[in-house]
């Protein structure tokens, strides 16, 4: 199987991005470029101060750009000129209409397939690559087929992407599968081979698997929301652990080391967050709904559920320890993107947490090595799912300026004069702070919530903080001002 001369991705975001830079690495043959109608974002990818954070990255996108690797905004000439066409474009989960809450909305996709139509020649492969519902490529080659000219053929072909963020340069350089799926056709068989040699330059043949459109659509949905359950899961085991004095760090290493189940995202914290496990659940919840298989969407509606309940629960552990309120008192939150190594505020559990605390009238100081204090602020004024459409996005640029918040740019500053700390995203360096110094520096006593079990309660409490760990046998002080 020949491969491709050219390859054209449609969405310059957290995965377009990265994975036509790795393509680009391995492939030096193959001309790939990312377009994008946001200038802003395509001027960044061609500067020296990429659009997203991610270890890595830096390094293969400045290795291949200019040589097999571009970025543009001209959209339409890109893919004219191109043999394979990645959609990589945002499937935001729609805010109102049908749906409204729950369901993907295919604007944008839908956009990008008519503009495919518009400018295509002959025969090209497309290739969804955004986490579409099951059956969406069977609506894209309705609006191919009744937008295109009789000179242009097609194949679609569905390879959605694993990525972790933080760890997604290596989950492409090593991917544990590649998942690409295609109709069950002479043509549908020779795209997806075509496409797999692409892979194949840098994984192995028995990693790349194949299957047809729907299950390949399907699959991503259930993966995220698999992962999630374990951890919703887990988040319910640490309540209960909570109330009978068990560890939940020594139930969840016991539980893995049984082969059948494994280690991987047993971990308790104060909730699961990003740009997927979420929105994918709620689109498989609808999926279900909208099939008539209510039992079984109550059972993947039950995650966020727990999800929920979860932050909700380390807010109220918080207020009920600090003697039943918060109001006026200084708390420091160290760490605000969703998981470390990432830059990315996407429905991160510090929103909810932050929320919950200025409501009861905390003030808060936030300090996150990556996230800027525009985006902190304008986080904490979006409603649900903003996050994900344009507009709301655009707003972000201001921000908001309410007194009741300060973004400090060291964790020190954020701890000084605090009465507690909250430890929302697992960075390193909150495991390297002195904290005997940060001890000093605290009203008196010093309380320390850690959302994720990162640092060592025992060592803290003999420093002379309170500590609450998610799922740890609760401090003397903790179980005396206990929730009621």
């Amino acid at each position: 199987m020949s491969l491709p001369g050219k390859i054209v991705c449609i969405g310059a975001g957290y995965v377009g991005g990265p994975t036509m830079a790795m393509i680009a690495k391995n492939c030096p043959m193959i001309q790939v470029t990312v377009v994008d109608i946001s200038q802003p974002r395509i001027d960044a990818w061609n500067s020296d101060d990429l659009p997203i954070y991610e270890p890595g990255l830096d390094e293969v996108v400045k290795a291949c750009r200019g040589k097999n690797l571009f970025f543009s905004t001209d959209v339409d000439t890109c893919v004219a000129e191109a043999d394979i066409i990645f959609v990589s474009v945002n499937t935001p989960t729609k805010t109102k209409g049908i749906g409204a809450g729950m369901a993907a909305d295919l604007t944008y996709w839908e956009s990008a397939a008519r503009g495919i139509a518009r400018v295509s020649k002959g025969y090209k492969i497309i290739v969804e690559k955004s986490t579409v519902p099951v059956k969406t490529a069977e609506a894209v080659e309705k609006v191919l087929t009744s937008c295109a000219d009789s000179f242009f053929t097609f194949d679609v072909l569905s390879n959605p992407e694993f990525l972790a963020e933080g760890t997604a340069i290596s989950d492409l350089a090593k991917p544990d599968r590649v998942l690409i799926g295609g109709k069950e056709s002479d043509s549908g068989r020779k795209a997806v081979a075509c496409l797999a040699s692409v892979y194949q330059q840098w994984v192995p043949k028995e990693n790349v698997v194949c299957s047809n459109l729907w299950s390949a659509e399907l699959t991503k949905l259930a993966a995220n929301a698999v992962l999630a359950q374990r951890i919703s899961s887990m988040n319910s085991l640490s309540a209960l652990c909570e109330a009978t004095g068990a560890d939940v760090q020594q139930v969840g290493y016991a539980i893995g080391m049984d082969t059948r189940i494994g280690s991987k995202f047993l971990n308790a914290s104060v909730g699961f967050g990003g740009s997927c496990f979420q929105k994918d659940i709620l689109n498989l919840v609808y999926i279900c709904d909208s099939m008539g298989l209510k039992e079984v969407a109550e059972y993947w509606r039950q995650v966020i559920v727990m999800n929920d309940y979860q932050k909700t629960r380390f807010v109220h552990r918080m207020i009920s320890t600090m003697f039943n309120t918060v109001s006026n008192k200084k708390i420091g939150i160290l760490g605000f993107a969703f998981k470390k190594d990432t830059g990315d505020t996407r429905e991160t559990p510090a929103i909810d947490v932050c929320r919950g605390l200025l409501t009861d009238g905390a003030k808060l100081d936030i300090y996150d090595p990556k996230v800027k204090e525009d985006l902190i602020r304008s986080e904490l004024q979006l409603g649900k799912f903003e996050w994900d459409h344009p507009q709301a996005y655009a707003n972000r640029v201001a921000g908001i300026k309410d007194e009741s918040i300060n973004v400090s740019s060291s964790a020190m500053d954020a701890a000084r004069d605090s009465h507690g700390i909250a430890i929302l995203t697992e960075w390193d360096e909150f495991k390297a702070l002195d904290y005997e110094e940060v001890f000093k520096v605290m009203v008196k006593p010093a309380f320390i919530f850690d959302g994720r079990n990162l640092l060592d309660h025992n060592a803290l409490r003999k420093i002379g903080f309170v500590v609450y760990g998610i799922g740890k046998p609760l401090d003397p002080f903790v179980t005396e001002h206990k929730e009621t």
